[in-house]
């Protein structure tokens, strides 16, 4: 008889404990497998083995925004992969086949990997959940388990688990240090950039510190030289199969604004300060409501954030355009971090973040101190108790306690 399978996470929580990208965290997935009869109420169901894991899947279709391209494209290509290990939850005595099961209960913890790992795969630490527009690329995970039953087929159910990452939070310490970088055209003017800080989320403001100046050794040429404007922006770049051997890069403006300058540049050079916001999605549909979203995707107030799977890859560029006159435009691309959470939200992570850190401190990745599997036979004496049955004059009758 087939089993009634349901995966549960801890009591008034998600599956996620801990915060993914963050070693101190020991970010791990906890719950419970709970298997039951699956027709009627107290036929025993056979269990042989049972085994968790988590899988990421990946996918992309780089032309699937453009109905043109799409028929004519190669096909959506797939990856599957499991993180960290798989989990044997459960197996019957040797020298059975199967035992008759009223119920059972099983916890689990698997710990999602922490270490940068470089080339070694089973350590890197797992993307965030991500779905693009068009589904142009997505990651998203399951926990699957797996459950023989004596001689028949083995079955899998599935539930979706969405996971997050925290390293790029712009409250940390190394993305608030300035980022400055220079650039030269025709050896008469160099472009200078200061940013205060490189890890940016919706809605919050980028200033970005600019500086034009002549080449003293030409300074005769240099003087004609007329700014235009300056114009700042960011581009967003997927690089679609970036490990393959043709990879398919996508680059667009997601913001852009310009000072007009028209000043001839001064000995002293010209000094400006520019400033954008980072756009925001808007999550409420046309009556103001913010629909439900997919259970294996977080709703991101941003289209997309900076990440790296096995398939793609997302990254940020600060674009900084000086255009002039008697010399050539000069354009600086400066890499910068994006985060799917603002400032503010960052900021109120970092207690939790800090706590949960204290909390994993008493955790032993080998030895997690599991609470006890319960397991209920079909001849234990208890066995209808547990399924809140009890026997009644010969009748199986509910148990009222």
């Amino acid at each position: 008889m087939a089993a009634f399978v349901r995966i549960s996470g801890p009591p008034n929580s998600n599956f996620l404990v801990g915060y993914p990208g963050i070693s101190a965290t020991l970010p791990r997935i906890e719950g419970k497998v709970e298997i039951r009869p699956g027709v009627g109420v107290s036929a025993p169901v056979q269990v042989s083995l049972v085994t968790i894991a988590l899988m990421r899947k990946e996918t992309i279709h780089p032309s699937a925004d453009s109905i043109t391209k799409k028929r004519l494209a190669a096909p959506r290509k797939e990856i599957t992969d499991l993180v960290g290990k798989e989990r044997l939850l459960y197996r019957c005595p040797t020298g059975k086949e199967f035992e008759n099961v009223m119920a059972m209960d099983l916890p689990f913890v698997i710990f999602i990997p922490y270490g940068r790992g470089g080339e070694e795969v089973s350590r890197r630490v797992p993307p965030a959940s991500l779905q693009l527009a068009s589904r142009t690329a997505e990651t998203y995970y399951e926990l699957v388990v797996t459950v023989q039953q004596g001689a028949q087929d083995q079955k899998k159910h599935t539930t979706p688990v969405p996971i997050l990452r925290y390293d790029t939070l712009s409250t940390f310490g190394m993305y608030n240090r300035p980022e400055s970088a220079e650039r030269v055209t025709d050896h008469l003017v160099t472009l200078g950039i200061s940013l205060p800080r490189w890890s940016y989320g919706p809605l919050d403001p980028i200033s970005v510190y600019i500086k034009l100046s002549p080449n003293r050794d030409w300074m005769n040429k240099a003087k004609k030289v007329t700014i235009q404007k300056i114009t700042i922006g960011i581009d967003e770049e997927v690089v679609y199969n970036h490990e393959g051997d043709e990879p398919t890069i996508k680059t667009k403006s997601i913001a852009r604004t310009s000072q007009a300058v028209n000043v001839k540049m001064p000995e002293a050079g010209y000094f400006t300060n520019l400033g954008l916001v980072f756009p925001a999605k808007d999550l409420r549909d046309s009556d103001g409501i913010i629909p439900r979203g997919k259970k294996e995707f977080p709703l991101y107030p941003v289209s997309g954030f900076t990440t790296i799977g096995t398939l793609y890859k997302i990254q940020y560029f600060l674009t900084v355009k000086a255009h002039m006159s008697s010399a050539r435009d000069i354009l600086l691309r400066q890499p910068i971090v994006v985060c799917p959470f603002d400032h503010t939200s960052c900021k109120e992570e970092m207690e939790a973040i800090e706590q949960a850190a204290r909390d994993a401190a008493h955790v032993s990745p080998d030895n997690p101190m599991l609470p006890a599997s319960s397991v209920i036979k079909a001849n234990d004496s208890n066995g209808l108790q547990a399924l809140g049955m009890t026997m009644v004059g010969g009748l199986r009758k509910p148990l009222i306690e």
